[in-house]
């Protein structure tokens, strides 16, 4: 699977076919995720009951976790997205296909519940930040954003979609047959990465081991003087904003006496703003002072989180969560493009995985304080922290001028 070349697009990324190719591809895997943990945890649940759910997606979620870093972005990196999140997607449509198979012939085991999650997440620690580092290689720097905006929406859909999709398939067909529409998926995300074509970099002259182009591309972050305050305002602002709030979204609901519905609204609200800031993105010919703007954003999510955990009414709330889905979204959707404008491509498997992780792994650090913070001192206590989070990243945007002075290339300038 040589790369091939890819001519400078003459269209806006959302009316270019190569573009197109790979959301759609994108978008397939991002269900196909969806789908898969609903299905694991529905058998986990049905093989050994609530308390088994954990260690069974816990198996995968773990080595995932742990190797995104140290395996995941140096293997992009060494051989090259494209093929690895090709060659990683086959095996994520094999052994869920096998699964769905072992499901239909036998009940569902633990062991074999957990090892397939196993398997599944040291597969994805590869797939994730090989999928993340193909944009700039498959198009201009001047239409990233609008490719990162691109991706908001579909995580939007996929999350929308894939919850009724697995739940349609679990009435009717059980584990077995969640597995496999999951499967499915992972084959179009894979017959469609084949056909995405990228432009080649050169890579160096001499490989290193892996631990030490682990160990160069941590170096290269760390002297970056901008992707090194950009992964650390990363980190802090998804801290929050990548589950913990959902959590105390729940919590917030039922101390205020709003119910499942009102807590629906509220988490709704959050989606339709966040869908209009990737739409917003998508179709914006250029974000001006994308730095500032970011830095902005924050600012404004910031005050928002507080303001929800404050708001006197549904309304109210509902209205902070619209706020705070457009104002993160915004934020999340312009750090991506300028990792990716910013980032030397040789680097960027590497790069991108330690963003992910970021994303990924400080997030589950702050949900034991969820419970807790409620239970102590109120939904309103634990909201405010999180805006004081938010305010941090903000502060530090602003704070660094490489980042503050931070710019997206105008249109027609790659």
């Amino acid at each position: 699977m040589s790369a091939q070349d890819v001519a400078v697009p003459a269209r806006p990324a959302y009316r270019d076919a190569n573009v197109l190719r790979w959301l759609t591809a994108y978008t397939a895997s991002v269900a196909g995720d969806v789908v898969f943990f609903l299905a694991l945890s529905w058998a986990a649940t049905r093989a050994g009951g609530p308390s088994q759910v954990g260690l069974v997606v816990a198996a995968g979620a773990v080595p995932r976790a742990v190797l995104m870093l140290g395996g995941g972005g140096v293997v992009a990196d060494r051989f090259g997205p494209r093929r690895v999140a090709v060659l990683s997607d086959g095996v994520r449509c094999v052994v869920i296909l096998l699964a769905a198979a072992a499901l239909a012939l036998a009940p569902a085991h633990l062991w074999l519940l957990a090892l397939v999650a196993l398997i599944f997440g040291v597969v994805d620690a590869v797939f994730m930040p090989a999928v993340g580092a193909l944009p700039p290689r498959i198009t201009t720097a001047d239409q990233l954003a609008r490719v990162q905006g691109m991706r908001g929406l579909s995580i939007r859909l996929s999350n929308a979609v894939g919850p009724l999709v697995a739940g349609a398939v679990l009435v009717a067909g059980g584990a077995e047959g969640a597995f496999a529409v999951a499967g499915v998926l992972f084959a179009v995300s894979l017959a469609t990465l084949l056909t995405v074509r990228v432009t080649p970099v050169a890579g160096p002259s001499q490989r290193d081991s892996a631990r030490g182009e682990l160990r160069d591309g941590l170096r290269y972050v760390r002297r970056h003087r901008l992707l090194a305050p950009l992964v650390v305002v990363i980190g802090l602002s998804e801290m929050c904003f990548s589950g913990p709030v959902a959590t105390g979204l729940v919590l917030l609901a039922d101390e205020r006496g709003w119910g499942a519905v009102g807590m629906g609204w509220v988490a709704s609200a959050f989606s339709v703003g966040a869908t209009a800031s990737a739409l917003l993105l998508t179709v914006a010919p250029r974000v001006p002072r994308a730095g500032a703007a970011m830095a902005a954003a924050l600012l404004v999510t910031a005050a928002g989180a507080v303001g929800l955990g404050q708001a006197p009414s549904l309304t109210v709330a509902v209205a902070f969560g619209a706020l705070i889905g457009l104002t993160s979204g915004l934020a999340t959707t312009l750090t991506g493009a300028l990792v990716q404008t910013a980032t030397d491509p040789r680097y960027l498997g590497r790069v991108t995985s330690v963003t992910t992780l970021c994303t990924l792994g400080l997030a589950p650090v702050l949900f034991p304080a969820v419970g807790i913070t409620v239970e102590l001192w109120g939904a309103a206590t634990f909201f405010a922290g999180c805006g004081a989070i938010c305010l941090l990243a903000a502060a530090l945007g602003l704070a660094v001028p490489a980042l503050r002075r931070a710019e997206l290339p105008e249109l027609g300038s790659a």
